[in-house]
């Protein structure tokens, strides 16, 4: 199994996590007036590395006594399940096709107050799927017992899924490889997403290469004027299921 990082787990005390802690403070103040309880992560194309910033941000957030579920919605090249040590077996597709409740498939993990829903077994039909309305209807449902959802989903350019999903959540998130995609494709992803009602409330500058005084390279994230580190060991196993505690 490819090994995944989740760097806030492996190596907390890092500045690498204190900026994934202080991603968590900008998007908790991105609006005053209004919560932003569900969050879609998105990129322009695929391996910038959206999984493991929506990992790591949920990751914090839980330990930071908030309830937290991550969806893994990209039902194509889901990662979530790898990141975590999860089966895969059952989650959000089977969720959708039998009509369940939506915590229904819900794992627990290691980290108290975070929660993960995998994709499920790939269907033949994702965006018809993410655009029902048990989507919605699930969505609605994790609000109620989650602070925050955190929804992982496929690269916007080549795919209508982004698309779909963008009008059912509070917010979006553009994680964006540096040195990979350009600025072109960077616009046409924000642009489609606007187009549907999406509200973008940040960017997530990824892969940015900084050399140190030692001479080693680092990989950063950036929301702002912050940076962030890819790296570290993927997350224990837990096999668990568990809905959210009340």
């Amino acid at each position: 199994m490819t090994k995944h990082s989740l760097i806030t787990d492996t190596n907390p005390k890092s500045a690498v996590a204190e900026a994934y802690r202080i991603l968590r403070t900008n998007i908790q103040f991105a609006n005053v007036d209004k919560a932003v309880k569900t969050i879609l992560f998105t990129s322009a194309g695929p391996d910038e590395g959206k999984s493991t910033v929506t990992a790591n941000l949920g990751f914090v957030m839980a330990q930071a006594g908030k309830k937290i579920l991550i969806i893994d919605a990209d039902m194509r090249k889901p990662i979530q399940h790898k990141i975590f040590d999860i089966d895969n077996g059952q989650g959000l597709s089977t969720t959708l096709v039998e009509d369940v409740s939506g915590l229904t498939y819900v794992s627990a993990t290691l980290q108290d107050n975070l929660h993960v829903l995998t994709s499920g077994p790939i269907p033949p039909n994702p965006a018809e799927l993410l655009g029902s309305n048990r989507m919605q209807r699930l969505i609605r449902e994790a609000e109620e017992h989650y602070d925050t959802v955190l929804i992982d989903s496929p690269p916007a350019i080549a795919l209508a899924d982004s698309s779909i999903l963008a009008p059912m959540v509070d917010g979006a998130i553009l994680v964006l490889s540096a040195g990979q995609v350009t600025k072109e494709y960077a616009l046409q992803t924000k642009e489609r997403l606007e187009t549907v009602g999406a509200r973008i409330i940040g960017a997530v500058l990824n892969k940015v290469e900084m050399k140190s005084k030692e001479h080693y390279y680092y990989y950063y994230y950036y929301y702002g004027s912050d940076r962030d580190e890819d790296g570290g060991k993927k997350h224990k196993r837990r096999n668990k299921k568990s809905g959210p505690k009340n």
